[in-house]
């Protein structure tokens, strides 16, 4: 029986390399095992597609430039994580006018807090003239009303991207009552996304 790590080797002979894919691979058969998905089809599907994924996941993080750590054995990012969720200066008015001072870009990664922890999504189209954008994922968001419901901030509240906030999205840095707990695991789309981010500018996307 062929060892787990020799599926990787074809791509590289790093340990490394060979461990985050073996890492991301176990999480992602995990997640697949308990998935609601019924169709045949559609799972096997998504399990054929997993090495490509695994491996472009893999070597997008190796190669991003980010201030960030790689946990290869748990297939994440890692740093030093915060007392407190990093919300400073992040309210409606000022996130708002944030986006509104930039040159808004198709698949700009964008944070946003997801009750308590903040995840990443990225920009898919741009309505200058109802000044709102749309995230793949959240859906849209409005940079010129204060209304909850409209921007649907109860759950899903856009934030200004920033090197705390974006290195607690990154890593999965989680809080509950102001208190740390365990962090939330990424998903591959968002690793994919951490990889796409412009460390040194976070009003432009990083084409990698």
């Amino acid at each position: 029986m062929t060892e787990q790590t020799s599926l990787w080797q074809d791509d590289t002979k790093t340990a490394d390399f060979a461990e985050l894919c073996n890492a991301l691979y176990e999480r992602e058969i995990m997640l697949l095992a308990n998935s609601e998905i019924q169709s045949p089809q559609v799972f096997q599907g998504r399990l054929k597609s997993l090495p490509y994924y695994i491996k472009r996941t893999a070597h997008l993080m190796f190669q991003a430039k980010t201030p960030l750590a790689i946990d290869v054995q748990n297939a994440s990012w890692s740093a030093k994580q915060g007392g407190q969720m990093p919300l400073k200066d992040q309210d409606i008015e000022a996130v708002n006018q944030w986006y509104l001072s930039i040159n808004l870009t198709h698949g700009l990664v964008v944070p946003i807090v997801n009750d308590s922890f903040i995840v990443l999504d990225s920009i898919d189209r741009i309505d200058k003239d109802k000044n709102r954008f749309r995230t793949n994922v959240h859906g849209w968001f409005y940079l010129d009303k204060q209304d909850e419901s409209e921007n649907n901030v109860k759950t899903n509240r856009l934030l200004k991207p920033n090197k705390r906030v974006m290195t607690a999205a990154c890593t999965g840095h989680s809080w509950l009552n102001d208190q740390k707990v365990n962090p939330h695991i990424p998903t591959l789309r968002e690793l994919l996304l951490s990889c796409a981010i412009n460390w040194r500018n976070f009003k432009q996307p990083a084409f990698v």
